[in-house]
């Protein structure tokens, strides 16, 4: 039997103020997370490397008013993660991953 499983959780700072919009009847959200992981190098040296995660989240259950979604909240959010491919205007093939959020909390 082959299983799969495609989950993501992340706690971070939002980037910048959630982008709301409309889509039918729907209420998306669509914001960036920063993460940071702290490390040692070879040599000792402590660093910090940052990570941001592309999150688009649906309206709807487990989900908050997105308008508190503002830059500099802590947010932790539970979904899956999806590549997107795009041709871009020169023709070359590009591609990026984004969280679809099933779950959000503004701590």
């Amino acid at each position: 039997m082959d299983r799969s499983l495609n989950r993501i959780e992340i706690r971070g700072n939002v980037g910048q103020d959630a982008r709301i919009s409309k889509v039918g009847d729907n209420t998306v959200a669509r914001f960036n997370v920063a993460t940071n992981e702290t490390y040692k190098d070879r040599t000792g040296t402590l660093k910090e490397e940052t990570t941001w995660h592309t999150v688009t989240a649906w309206g709807g259950r487990g989900m908050p008013d997105f308008s508190q979604i503002r830059k500099g909240a802590c947010v932790y959010v539970l979904g899956r993660l999806r590549q997107n491919r795009y041709t871009a205007s020169d023709g070359t093939e590009r591609s990026f991953y984004e969280v679809l959020a099933a779950r959000v909390t503004i701590e």
